[in-house]
């Protein structure tokens, strides 16, 4: 049953990606979009993204308070067999209990891993947080885990996104983001901010953006609008075609 049915607020979710690798810029983040897109398409709102380095403290800290204002908290990273690898404490000491080996995880580990393979670092993969469940994954034996409202998953890729198809289907949701794009071509903004910001003041549960990007022709503007009503958004999204006609030079 959706929001809409039940009168029950959609849900809402952050991102912590975790590792000073992306803080560098060594790494490039890309979960961050890959999960926004997913969860837009099943209806969940990503208000927040943090990015905070393989320091304890720091994400005991944003996981406190991430947790706190969201129906869910995603992270990613730090859940190798590295001695940087330290998500997994980090949550255990946000939450107040301690770190276990998961048989579970173990048996997962030992389907990839021989039994000399899977050595003291490797079997950090399989430490949990007390009480969180598991989060399997088709890319790697390695599982991330879901404890309350927190969803712990890899770095890499590959790996998260298959994390994301796991618990994806167990997580509330509701009628979908459904977007418009439309090209106002090289109208400058400053020639319709305020006709856009009067459509937007009109169209509550629309949201609307406007998005300059560059090519060779110059700069060429984008109007972006977003909402969970169709009919809303069919409305919004006439004002702001007719609009740029009458701006159209």
């Amino acid at each position: 049953m959706t929001e809409a049915a039940t009168g029950e607020a959609p849900a809402t979710a952050a991102v912590l990606i975790i590792g000073d690798e992306i803080l560098s810029g060594r790494t490039q983040d890309v979960n961050t979009r890959y999960i926004a897109n997913y969860l837009a398409q099943i209806g969940v709102d990503l208000r927040e993204a943090r990015v905070v380095p393989d320091n304890e403290a720091e994400i005991v800290a944003a996981l406190n308070a991430l947790r706190a204002r969201h129906s869910y908290v995603f992270t990613t990273g730090g859940i190798g067999p590295t001695h940087d690898d330290i998500t997994a404490d980090a949550v255990a000491k946000a939450f107040g209990v301690e770190v276990v080996e998961d048989p579970d995880a173990i048996a997962l580990l030992s389907e990839r891993f021989t039994e000399q393979e899977l050595n003291s670092a490797r079997r950090r993969m399989a430490r949990v947080p007390k009480g969180a469940a598991l989060v399997r994954n088709a890319a790697s034996k390695a599982p991330g885990f879901w404890i309350d409202n927190v969803i712990v998953m890899a770095g890499v890729p590959v790996i998260m996104q298959s994390m994301m198809d796991t618990v994806g289907p167990l997580l509330r949701s509701g009628p979908p983001i459904q977007v418009e794009t439309i090209e106002a071509g090289a109208i400058p903004e400053g020639t319709y901010a305020l006709k856009l910001e009067a459509i937007a003041l009109a169209h509550e549960g629309v949201s609307i953006g406007s998005y300059p990007r560059f090519s060779s022709a110059g700069i060429r503007n984008q109007i972006v609008l977003r909402s969970r009503d169709a009919a809303s958004l069919d409305l919004a999204t006439r004002a702001v075609r007719a609009m740029l006609v009458e701006l159209a030079p």
